[in-house]
């Protein structure tokens, strides 16, 4: 079917598309309402019964009356439960540490973290140790600065206006900014993808399709409950394309598209590393055909962004380079993550000297590509909807037309780009993202496989065969982004499945 003024089913798709958008939006809400990082509401409780029968037999000892000992216990209730929390809407030391970094901003003015560490429920690995402007060392989070500054100036206008903290209240400042950051961005994404159907998709199944796929199959969904530098990434993503596909495509040469996509595209960058080649692919693709729109408007405004990161990194750290480019073999002092710290009078060692599990890297690089691939981490594996993707590419680059042909070559080849880069480190970075339910690294693409995916797609709704294999793998894409149904912070089904049959008598 064709676009234009003249496709009558136009109305009906956007119908569909509004459903699945709430659909998806529903559930990622419920979700963040329903989140907390152990499920262990009874055994806390039970704690705290079993403190307070304590303290009442040593009152009773004490020859107090019935009543002084009810009124003690009261008191010391709530003492014994903020001792004895173990529930917290933060799942993993991968968002704490971003959490952290946001309190010490706004409470404290400073990204140093140390200051909470101490806190109930408040801990991180991921944070590194360097000396502070003050000339002492002081722990700080080893995300990049910029998105967590973002989030703290969400938070400050919360705390100012309510004046509850994320320490004294973490559910009800906590979940409201998880759900303005992931779910709402989230629908922008959903949004754009539609957009991008309806312009490059040909039949109704197709387009409806990607949309079901994007709302649906992705393991962006499955972040939605943890705040996260992947779903940032994604959206920019999208915006991008969406830029390019209007000046490419519709030949719209306006200064705001560039602008767009110059923008966008860095903060892509910003948030996902390898997305560097990213923006450099755009910037190069429409410098080659549009010189002085690109350099008019797309550079200043990646400019604007690369400046921020790198001006934010500077006053967090007083350094130019992310924390994670202080891990110096020879030069102690520019190792962030070799340390020692103390908390509450206990010495710690830093995670990162002793990483356990999955952390320890993949020692084989083979292994590690196998099971990037189609193994237990496995793009296609656990995500077989990206297959229907590499063929899209393929039908493109032989069928399609300039711009299609151009938009399957950029995104095939950052593919290969990123898998390569992600392979090719070493050991110590072969951990597959820590745990977690998928290969988070790449979850930045969506966007990008679901334009390319459309071909596919639009091929696969002329046989049976072809719907029935795209349904499968949608299910199957589903099932693997809904396994981890309240935190992602746990390893893929795939990953746990082969670990029962390798545990299995006799295997």
């Amino acid at each position: 079917m064709s676009t234009g003024a003249a496709d009558d089913g136009r109305g009906l798709r956007w119908a569909v598309y509004v459903v699945l958008m709430a659909v998806a939006v529903g559930q990622m809400t419920g979700r963040i309402l329903a989140v907390n990082s152990v499920n262990v509401a009874a055994l806390e409780d039970h704690r705290v019964k079993q403190r307070l029968d304590q303290e009442r037999e040593k009152l009773a000892g004490e020859g107090l009356a019935d009543e002084e000992i009810a009124a003690r216990l009261a008191e010391r209730e709530e003492e014994f439960r903020e001792k004895l929390r173990m529930q917290r809407p933060f799942l993993s030391a991968n968002d704490r540490s971003r959490w952290l970094a946001v309190r010490a901003i706004v409470e404290r003015q400073t990204f140093a973290i140390d200051e909470f560490l101490g806190e109930p429920t408040w801990d991180t690995i991921d944070m590194v140790q360097h000396v502070g402007r003050d000339g002492q060392l002081h722990l700080y989070s080893s995300k990049p600065p910029l998105f967590t500054l973002l989030l703290a100036a969400e938070y400050w206008t919360v705390h100012k206006l309510t004046g509850m903290s994320l320490g004294t209240h973490p559910y009800e400042v906590g979940r409201p900014l998880v759900f303005i950051n992931n779910v709402l961005p989230m629908l922008a994404l959903f949004l754009v993808v539609a957009a991008m159907a309806e312009r490059l998709g040909t039949t109704d199944w197709g387009r409806i399709f990607v949309v079901a796929a994007a709302t649906l199959g992705t393991q962006l969904n499955t972040f939605a409950v943890v705040i996260n530098n992947h779903i940032p990434a994604a959206v920019t993503a999208a915006v991008t394309l969406y830029a390019w596909l209007r000046i490419r495509v519709d030949g719209d040469l306006r200064g705001r598209w560039f602008l767009v996509a110059g923008l966008f595209a860095a903060l892509t960058a910003a948030n996902e590393l390898p997305a560097l080649a990213f923006l450099c692919a755009i910037g190069l693709a429409l410098i080659w055909r549009h010189p002085r729109q690109t350099l008019v408007w797309f550079a200043p405004a990646a400019l604007l962004v690369v400046t921020a990161y790198f001006a934010t990194n500077y006053v967090a750290h007083a350094s130019l380079r992310p924390p994670y480019m202080h891990r110096s073999e020879t030069d102690p002092a520019d190792n962030w993550y070799d340390y020692s710290y103390e908390v509450n009078g206990r010495v710690r060692e830093s995670y990162w000297r002793d990483p356990q599990g999955i952390d320890r890297g993949e020692p084989s690089r083979g292994d590690y590509a196998l099971h990037v691939l189609v193994g237990h981490h496995g793009v296609f594996s656990l995500t077989p909807l990206w297959l229907l993707s590499v063929a899209g590419m393929w039908f493109w680059l032989r069928r399609g037309t300039p711009a299609e042909r151009e938009l399957a070559l950029l995104v095939l080849g950052l593919t290969v780009v990123c898998l390569a880069f992600y392979i090719l480190r070493p050991q110590d970075d072969r951990n597959y993202g820590g745990m977690t339910s998928g290969l988070r690294w790449m979850f930045w693409f969506a966007p990008l496989w679901l334009a390319t995916m459309l071909p596919a797609a639009d091929r696969a709704s002329r046989s049976k065969a072809g719907i029935a294999f795209a349904g499968v793998a949608l299910a199957w894409s589903t099932m693997s982004a809904s396994y981890p149904n309240w935190n992602p912070w746990v390893h893929p089904w795939l990953y746990n499945w082969l670990g029962y049959w390798n545990a299995l008598p006799g295997s």
